[in-house]
């Protein structure tokens, strides 16, 4: 009887070191997706210049994203439009797609450009797998890019993390707030509150 033989496994190289690293900026990463370097629907964004895989979505998540953005469109008053899962520009190095975002009316039929942190008054991750890097990362790229109130809604844990009052400087958010179903969760749009929703109306 012949015996299979496999090649023996190699081992993953280390990754450089921050300093070697090769950083594009959002013009370059953008040209990519333009000439088909990158597909459209390539599970990636830049973050600080790298690219990066986003994570992989689920049912909890898909359901906690569409009651989510159904609760918004009920409060967000006029001159505001919800966007889900569209482009936005947080930085030089740093374009995302966050899973929801509160952006200004006027570039929700506008097809020159992509909007950018200073359109948005309000950012959402939906986070399961991604909680992590969306507590770490995503909050301090949002924070010095000066978008006034970003929402994590923590499926793990089920609550909704409101941080709000960026300091651009640190990367920090100076207030944060837990919402756990039963309480209300305040809406701020360009800093009037514009009603309350319960945090059981925004996970699965």
């Amino acid at each position: 009887m012949s015996t299979a033989t496999h090649p023996p496994a190699v081992a993953a190289a280390p990754l450089p070191p921050p300093s070697e690293v090769y950083r594009l900026t959002v013009d370059q990463f953008d040209r990519m997706v333009r000439d088909g370097t990158l597909g459209e629907d390539e599970p990636v964004e830049l973050l600080n210049g790298v690219l990066v895989k986003t994570m992989p979505k689920n049912p909890a998540h898909r359901v906690g994203l569409r009651k989510t953005i159904l609760a918004l469109q009920k409060l967000i008053p006029a001159g505001w439009h919800v966007a889900k899962e569209e482009s936005l520009t947080v930085g030089p190095g740093c374009k995302w797609e966050p899973d929801a975002a509160v952006l200004r009316a006027e570039l929700e039929f506008d097809a020159s450009r992509d909007a950018t942190a200073a359109d948005c008054c309000l950012v959402i991750e939906v986070s399961d797998t991604s909680l992590a890097r969306d507590r770490t990362e995503k909050l301090a790229g949002y924070a010095r890019a000066g978008v006034p109130v970003y929402w994590i809604v923590n499926l793990v844990d089920g609550r909704v993390e409101v941080h709000a009052n960026p300091d651009l400087a640190t990367g920090r958010y100076l207030d944060h707030a837990t919402y756990r179903p039963g309480d209300s969760t305040p809406v701020v749009v360009d800093g009037r509150e514009a009603g309350r929703i319960d945090a059981a109306d925004l996970l699965p």
